[in-house]
């Protein structure tokens, strides 16, 4: 299985592809459209041959451009559209996206593949009744371990978050705001809604976990467990299927007190320049056929009901990809909470990281 991380973009060369072939003409199709569609994306999160397939079905080149993270994704589109016709934010950012004018509001009338979604994924809080966004993938946080390392399995957040058990082995998310919401899931509360003395009690509980922590990782943390330099880590089930398929000493589980559901959406930005090109490539990400090859390649669960029908036992049946019991029933989606939560978090991460 090739190592393919939904995270690791190429930072600092997102616009650079788009503008660089601005000078380019293309012809315009029947629609008035230059045939060209901007997709600006995470790195390694397409089928091996979609983009390809694409243009080839259509006539309609796609150029894609790479980001890092959502927050790089925001900035840039708050500053102006540089040219991008489709984007793939995650569910918070959809509500935030959406809340700020920064997105277009999608015609169902021209995706009928939305047809394929499993109904869980049709109507959803972070954009109810899908006005902004077509749901990509899904994905959870878990406890990625080294079996032959651990004595059990890590069922709980405690074994990262509250324990000195396998001090200096343990591997912790980046991310401050879920770091914060995963520590809140562990000690009884609900992802959302954490206010300033549960934040206090969760940075306190970092603060005192962190010697025993070996890194803070940006999603590479499959590939440091796969590599033995921890043997407890924070990742998404995604990138731990990838390692798994290499290495069955590698394990993964959703905490019995829940975890962090995620999902990344198909959005057209506002003024994308080619919208109706725009409308027709994610209809046909949505397609069963192609949906079910992006799905096989990237390994991470699809909210296709078609694409899935259509994939291998191995595929449907994985327990890391599609996993289950009483940790994703006590599962949650993260709301966007305002300006106001994000600063109280990245203050929260300041001072443990300076504690």
């Amino acid at each position: 299985m090739p190592d393919l991380n939904r995270r690791s973009a190429l930072s600092g060369i997102a616009a650079a592809l788009v503008l660089d072939g601005c000078a380019k003409r293309w012809p315009k199709g029947a629609n008035g459209e230059e045939r060209r569609v901007n997709f600006y994306n995470w790195d390694t999160y397409t089928g091996e041959t979609t983009l390809a397939d694409f243009e080839k079905a259509t006539g309609i080149e796609v150029r894609m451009s790479l980001y890092a993270n959502n927050d790089e994704l925001f900035a840039r589109l708050r500053a102006g559209n540089p040219g991008f016709d489709v984007i793939v934010p995650s569910n918070e950012f959809v509500t935030r996206l959406g809340m700020s004018g920064l997105l277009q509001p999608l015609d169902h009338g021209r995706i009928p593949n939305m047809a394929n979604l499993a109904p869980a994924f049709r109507d959803v809080p972070y954009d109810p009744g899908r006005r902004w966004s077509m749901p990509y993938t899904w994905l959870v946080l878990g406890i990625g371990y080294r079996k032959s390392k651990v004595d059990g399995v890590p069922d709980s957040w405690k074994w990262v978050l509250d324990s000195d058990r396998y001090s200096g082995r343990i591997g912790l998310f980046a991310e401050s705001d879920d770091l914060i919401r995963l520590g809140a899931k562990y000690l009884g509360h609900s992802v959302n809604d954490v206010g300033p003395a549960l934040m206090t009690r969760v940075t306190d509980m970092l603060i005192a976990q962190k010697r025993h922590v070996k890194l803070f990782h940006r999603d590479e943390g499959q590939d440091l467990l796969a590599a033995g330099d921890i043997d407890l880590v924070v990742e998404y089930n995604g990138d731990m299927a990838q390692v798994i398929a290499d290495d069955d000493d590698l394990g993964f589980v959703v905490p019995r007190e829940g975890t962090l559901i995620n999902s990344d959406s198909l959005c057209i930005p506002a003024g994308a320049p080619r919208p109706d090109n725009a409308h027709r490539f994610i209809n046909y990400l949505l397609d069963a056929q192609v949906s079910a090859g992006i799905s096989q390649t990237i390994r991470y669960p699809t909210p296709n009901a078609a694409a899935l029908a259509l994939m291998p036992g191995e595929y449907r049946n994985n327990p890391v990809i599609f996993p289950t019991g009483p940790g994703m029933a006590n599962s949650e989606y993260g709301r966007f909470e305002g300006i106001g939560h994000i600063r109280a978090v990245d203050e929260a991460i300041t001072r443990m990281m300076a504690a």
